[in-house]
C-alpha cells in the first residue's frame, strides 16, 4: 500500500486541492484509492460525496477524531491533514506515511510557516532516518515571477528544493466543485496544468 500525507501547518496553502487531485490521479490509474480526511472542515470528504458515479471510485474515511487503519484492499491512501496539528497527531501521521507532500505558496508568510514545519518534521524519526521522504511543492505559482524566484532562493537556503510548481489555474476550482481532479478531464483540456503534476507523480513513484 502506498500512503501519501499532504501536510503543512500553514492554512490556505492548497493541501486539500493537492490531496483530491492525487486521489483522482491514482483512481484513474486503476488503483484502489482511499482519501482520509483529518481536517475538521472535512472538505476532502465533501469532495468525495460530490464525485460523479461514472468516475473511478475514491473511498473516504473520516479520521478527524482518531487516526485509524485504511481498508486492507487499499492500493493508495492519500491523507488530507489539518493546518493545526498536535505533535502527537503529526507523529502518528508521519509514521504511517511513505511520503509527505508539502504544498507552499510563494509568499513570505508561507515561507516562515514552512520553515517551522520542516524543522518539526526533521525532529521525527521516520524523516530523520530517511524512511519517509518529503516533497516540497510550489502551489498557485506564476511563471517567471519574483515570488517564484524568491521561493526557490528561500528553499535553497534551508537545503530544500521544489519538486514541481503547480501553476495558478481556474481549473482547480472547477474540478473541486464537481468532485473531480485534473486527471478526470480530457487530456487536451487539462494538458497545461497536468504537465505540472508529472514531476510529482514520478517522485512519488520512487519515494512511496
Amino acid at each position: 500500500m502506498r500512503i501519501i500525507l499532504v501536510a503543512n501547518t500553514k492554512g490556505g496553502c492548497g493541501k486539500t486541492s493537492i490531496a483530491t487531485n492525487l486521489a483522482a490521479a491514482y483512481a484513474q490509474a486503476g488503483c484502489t484509492t482511499v482519501l482520509a480526511d483529518v481536517d475538521r472542515q472535512r472538505s476532502a470528504l465533501g469532495w468525495v460525496e460530490r464525485r460523479p458515479a461514472d468516475r473511478p471510485k475514491v473511498g473516504a474515511i473520516d479520521w478527524v477524531k482518531t487516526v485509524g487503519k485504511p481498508p486492507k484492499s487499499t492500493d493508495c491512501l492519500v491523507i488530507d491533514s489539518p493546518a493545526a496539528m498536535r505533535k502527537a497527531q503529526m507523529e502518528d501521521l508521519v509514521r504511517l506515511a511513505d511520503a509527505v507532500v508539502l504544498p507552499v505558496l510563494p509568499s513570505v508568510f508561507d515561507e516562515t510557516a514552512t520553515r517551522a514545519f520542516l524543522d518539526k518534521l526533521e525532529e521525527l524519526k521516520p524523516i530523520r532516518k530517511d524512511r519517509t521522504a518529503v516533497a516540497v511543492v510550489g502551489n498557485r505559482m506564476r511563471a517567471r515571477s519574483r515570488a517564484a524566484d524568491r521561493l526557490d532562493h528561500f528553499l535553497a537556503g534551508i537545503g530544500q528544493r521544489v519538486v514541481t510548481r503547480m501553476r495558478d489555474s481556474a481549473l482547480y476550482a472547477e474540478v473541486a466543485a464537481a468532485g473531480l481532479g485534473l486527471y478526470d478531464l480530457p487530456t487536451r483540456r487539462a494538458a497545461v496544468p497536468r504537465s505540472d503534476w508529472q514531476a510529482l507523480m514520478d517522485w512519488l513513484e520512487d519515494a512511496a
